[in-house]
């Protein structure tokens, strides 16, 4: 069926209401207000605008209609049939507030808007108001978010107090994704499960221990009769995916069914009296050793000021260096900003700057007095070749000449802090022409490099440098969302850090996450962050005071 025709028809099939509730799912995707959507034909054109929906890629539709519960219409129109290989794009959160919106009744959501009158502005609380519409003014407000929960769990408890189960399983779920502990778990009972492994997470290898939700058994019923040979369900275990996506040929739909049980039963069996007394012995043992060894300390962060961090932003090249414009750029310019300041960092920005510009900027910074600050950070986006990133005259600027300004013989006044590089350029060249997604590379070569050598990676103590990719390999850009590697570098900030996490952590998740995007350039194309450091302490930034910033566009 012709794809367009196919997203008329579905559209067709959907009430208003579902429109909507499909906008608000959307409402990360779209980097607007859900409530401008009023027709299916219009939210479908303006995710197909972004990429985000096509003939080639339809199963973002699969999921939202998974979601939505309308399993039927996946099967009539045949989209089951569509595996993803970008992971589930609707995040947890979103699903969260639309499952939370399903389950309050019409009586409910009066008292919802009742103890929210003195927060929220009264034409935000009519009658007509829906509740997901409450929920977005809610984060309009700053009063709700991924990462800040306490207000609408107040209101769950006041209102209707079973729905508050949904709300710790998806905290459960945030803190079993970015756990390293429960990352390890995961991994360790991989290996000793060959026969039956857990599924794997397109975000994160993570603990699993889910119940087997609705929307399975729901999807195991309405599609028994069908004929068609595969089905991808990208969002069959709660928080989507978070707790990974499950592809079946659906001839074995009984025997993947069972699989899942099976492992499920397998991760929450309680353990025999023999395998007890042997985990409580190794426990013993294992904390006899951590009594004996020396905790990892952690850089201290107690100034008044962070400290500073300079962000060189090229996205206008001269004609004669050969080099386009960085669409996209501006985005990640305007995110760095944002976070580090709400970590407490004096942010200073340098445009458009020449290779001398460029030095110029790292010398006045090695030239001040830090004494009276934490650490340091410096981010450079720009084109770049193998070790070297472009001023915009062409000439280019080697990593090391960067990092020498601020090591501790030339900067005694930032020894033995960290000093925090985050780079965002290619590291390799190639043949790729991307027509949404750009490569930070030369005019010449669609695809370029900015690699660290092997012989690069920082040898002074209290360096991190962080690579957006690989050497040999190309990092990508969207013109009307910024790159990859710095776009995830912010968010996870903006989330881990109020966790405690510290940034190595952090920068392993920005590697999961990065490593699942795909772009479709002549065939699927991938990318692979790479941090490398001398830390001889972890970095945990101190959690702001402040709420944390917005970063949608």
């Amino acid at each position: 069926m012709d794809f367009q025709k196919l997203l008329l028809d579905v559209g067709k099939a959907l009430r208003k209401d579902e429109v909507k509730a499909l906008a608000f799912l959307c409402t990360d995707l779209l980097g607007r207000n859900p409530n401008s959507v009023e027709m299916a034909s219009d939210l479908f054109s303006r995710l197909a605008d972004q990429d985000h929906l096509s003939a080639e890629r339809p199963h973002l539709l699969t999921e939202l209609l998974l979601i939505i519960q309308r399993t039927r219409l996946i099967r009539d129109f045949q989209l089951f049939d569509s595996a993803s290989t970008t992971g589930s794009l609707i995040s947890p959160y979103r699903k969260l507030l639309y499952d939370l919106s399903e389950e309050i009744t019409d009586e409910d959501l009066k008292s919802v808007k009742f103890l929210l009158n003195k927060d929220l502005p009264r034409r935000k609380l009519e009658d007509n108001v829906s509740t997901l519409e409450v929920f977005l003014e809610m984060e309009h407000m700053d009063l709700i978010s991924d990462t800040n929960l306490h207000l609408l769990e107040t209101i769950i408890q006041s209102v209707c107090p079973m729905l508050r189960d949904k709300i710790n399983q998806f905290k459960a779920l945030q803190v079993a994704h970015t756990s390293p502990a429960a990352q390890e778990t995961s991994r360790l009972r991989s290996m000793s499960n060959p026969s039956n492994p857990a599924p794997h997470s397109l975000t994160s290898e993570r603990t699993f221990s889910c119940e087997i939700p609705e929307d399975f058994k729901l999807l195991e019923e309405s599609l028994m009769n069908t004929s068609n040979t595969s089905i991808d369900l990208p969002n069959v275990f709660p928080g989507g995916d978070e707790c990974g996506a499950l592809s079946l040929g659906l001839s074995d739909l009984n025997t993947g069914l069972s699989s899942v049980k099976s492992m499920r039963f397998d991760v929450l069996e309680l353990p025999s009296q023999e395998n007890k007394a042997s985990s409580e012995k190794q426990t013993s043992q294992t904390t006899n050793t951590n009594t004996n060894t020396e905790v990892l300390r952690t850089y201290p962060m107690t100034a008044a000021k962070r400290g500073i961090c300079l962000i060189v932003n090229n996205n206008g090249f001269t004609k004669s260096s050969g080099l386009m414009e960085r669409k996209g750029t501006m985005f990640d310019e305007e995110c760095l900003q944002k976070v580090f300041t709400w970590l407490g960092f004096e942010v200073v920005i340098r445009r458009d700057c020449k290779r001398e510009d460029i030095l110029s900027a790292f010398w006045e910074l090695g030239s001040r007095d830090h004494r009276q600050v934490d650490c340091l950070v410096c981010c450079v986006l720009s084109h770049g070749q193998e070790g070297v990133v472009y001023g915009v005259d062409g000439l280019t600027v080697k990593i090391e000449e960067l990092k020498e300004p601020v090591n501790g013989v030339k900067c005694a006044s930032l020894a033995e802090k960290p000093k925090l590089f985050f780079i965002q350029a290619c590291q390799g060249t190639g043949a790729q022409r991307p027509v949404h997604i750009e490569a930070d590379g030369p005019a010449r070569s669609p695809v370029c490099s900015d690699a660290v050598r092997s012989e690069s990676i920082p040898s002074d103590a209290d360096f991190l440098l962080a690579m957006a990719t690989v050497p040999s390999f190309v990092s990508y850009r969207e013109r009307t969302n910024g790159t990859w590697f710095i776009q995830s570098l912010c968010h996870n900030l903006v989330q881990m850090v109020p966790r405690s996490f510290d940034l190595v952590s952090i920068l392993t998740k920005v590697n999961a996450d990065v490593s699942q995007k795909t772009a479709y350039l002549d065939g699927p194309k991938k990318q692979m962050p790479q941090p490398a450091f001398s830390l001889r302490m972890k970095v945990v930034f101190p959690i702001p005071k402040a709420p944390p910033p917005s970063l949608s566009h």
